[in-house]
């Protein structure tokens, strides 16, 4: 059998071509050449590129077998997104691979431009020694604003809190309680202008950004602020930052990207209040091989007609941002209703509650489906067959979404109806800047426990002494208890263990739980 063509259309690490495997034949060209791109483009089923080749319409037109597009790295502006989803072209990036490289740079450029590195370190390398010339501003107790609370926006305040820096924010997309988790005030944008020691970028560029801060903002500006732009370029006014920062307006600004791109000859280069690089937000061994091994595994999944949760544009909609951390919890939800079901269900609703249904959230249904089936059938399941496997089987399946989630930010609930008409329900969120799995509900029982590799249910008669006799038996057998939760419906009514164990237990370590506890119902999940 033909193996399928992947095209190297850029230099990528030595991992990313281990992550592919054996299973592809990889072709190499130049993208930056033109013609060489669209002769060899044409019959490959899968393009990886970086920044410097562009995958518009006419490099898709000329690609009669490609199925995936992948960008190592996070940026898109190189790769027409509509006309991919028109040719039915998935693309996939890769989306935090680069975020703790850029997080990282910005606090550099940060500190660089208050404490005037660039033009101090030329004074002295042409021999000057301006130690007084130089005197720069620190940051602590200073107020930075964090234009965008974005995954590297994030991590950027994080990092900032720990210089002892007043945070606050501009993010229109980002509720004020999530802020609050971060320690971050919310601002509006004159607030922002009119509070900032400080100010770091971190939007996307979309029509809605271009231009966002330019002269009238930065007229109302602190005289001292310094700005910095590692995200997109374009979003601040290049023209009205280089008159704000040589009239005074503000003090200093340090600069990764440009509107134009490579930029080597801008009027904003010849000011000593400016420290500039070329664009090296993701310029780090580590973000490179990372970005490089996930879209490799991105293209493995593609090509193997998984859905993959890193593609932008996927059965011909958008995978928002907001929704993908919920894809691999939908996921092992599904498996773990499947363990505590013990048989198909008749009946499964995805229940999908919180802010994350202002967006399509089809894919975590998806989700829940291969999930389910992963550990029932011997064939392999994909996004795309699950669905099928669910019909074959006579399942009925039901997405159902609601705004309001009285409890969480965001949960996610697999309610099913087995063959004698009982219910299982297992639900799931996300929680913290981190998004840690947390498993809240188990058949009706609140818990609070991590979806580990090995999970154990055991739900009893409620009185004293069964916890002990459970952590006694599973002490005999050699089992470390990881996590535990004790719920109840009421006082001496039903109780449930839910635990995590570091280790799967085995059939008759169980049956002696059952048995010395008079358990009722007796469940172990594994989800490796």
């Amino acid at each position: 059998m033909t193996k399928p063509v992947v095209l190297l259309a850029e230099e990528l690490s030595p991992a990313t071509i281990e992550a592919l495997g054996p299973d592809f034949e990889i072709r190499n060209c130049n993208g930056a050449d033109r013609a060489e791109l669209l002769a060899a483009i044409v019959d490959v089923d899968a393009i990886m590129v970086r920044s410097a080749t562009q995958v518009d319409a006419e490099a898709l037109a000329a690609a009669k077998k490609l199925k995936v597009v992948a960008r190592a790295g996070v940026g898109l502006d190189n790769v027409d997104i509509k006309a991919s989803t028109q040719a039915g072209v998935m693309v996939v990036n890769a989306p935090t691979s680069n975020i703790v490289s850029a997080a990282e740079l910005a606090v550099a450029l940060m500190l660089a431009a208050a404490r005037h590195i660039s033009p101090a370190h030329a004074a002295l390398r042409n021999g000057e020694w301006k130690r007084s010339k130089y005197n720069g501003i620190e940051l602590y107790e200073k107020t930075v604003a964090i234009v965008g609370l974005g995954r590297i926006g994030a991590l950027v305040a994080q990092r900032l809190s720990a210089f002892g820096m007043k945070v606050i924010a501009y993010d229109p997309y980002v509720q004020a309680g999530r802020a609050a988790q971060m320690g971050v005030r919310l601002v509006d944008l004159d607030t922002m202008f009119a509070e900032a020691d400080f100010m770091s970028v971190h939007l996307p560029k979309t029509p809605e950004t271009v231009g966002l801060i330019g002269a009238e903002q930065l007229k109302k500006a602190k005289k001292d602020l310094v700005l910095v732009n590692a995200a997109r370029g374009g979003i601040v006014d290049e023209a009205a930052l280089y008159e704000a920062l040589k009239t005074g307006e503000i003090a200093a600004a340090g600069l990764d990207v440009y509107a134009k791109e490579p930029c080597t000859d801008s009027p904003l280069f010849e000011l000593e209040n400016v420290v500039a690089t070329p664009h090296l937000g993701a310029s780090t061994d580590e973000a490179q091989e990372k970005a490089g091994i996930a879209v490799a595994k991105s293209v493995r999944l593609a090509l193997a007609g998984e859905l993959v949760p890193d593609a932008v544009n996927v059965q011909g909609g958008v995978i928002a941002e907001d929704v993908r951390p919920g894809i691999g919890l939908t996921e092992k939800l599904g498996r773990v209703f499947t363990g505590l079901a013990g048989e198909v269900a008749q009946q499964i609703d995805v229940e999908v509650r919180g802010e994350i249904t202002e967006y399509d959230v089809k894919v975590l249904e998806l989700a829940a489906l291969k999930g389910v089936f992963s550990d029932i059938v011997e064939d392999q399941v994909s996004y795309v067959n699950a669905p099928l496997l669910a019909a074959e089987r006579g399942t009925a399946v039901r997405l159902v979404t609601e705004t309001e989630s009285p409890d969480h930010r965001n949960l996610i609930t697999i309610r099913g109806t087995l063959a004698d008409g009982s219910q299982v329900s297992v639900a799931g969120t996300l929680v913290g800047i981190s998004q840690r799995e947390r498993l809240v509900e188990v058949n009706g029982f609140a818990v609070d426990i991590e979806p580990t590799d090995h999970l154990a249910f055991f739900t009893y008669a409620d009185r004293p002494g069964m916890v002990g006799t459970v952590g006694g038996v599973l002490g005999e057998a050699g089992v470390n208890i990881a996590g535990m939760q004790v719920a109840r419906d009421t006082k001496g009514g039903d109780a449930l263990v839910a635990l995590s164990v570091d280790s799967a237990i085995d059939a008759d370590t169980l049956a002696k739980i059952e048995t010395a506890i008079e358990a009722s119902k007796v469940r172990a999940v594994n989800l490796v």
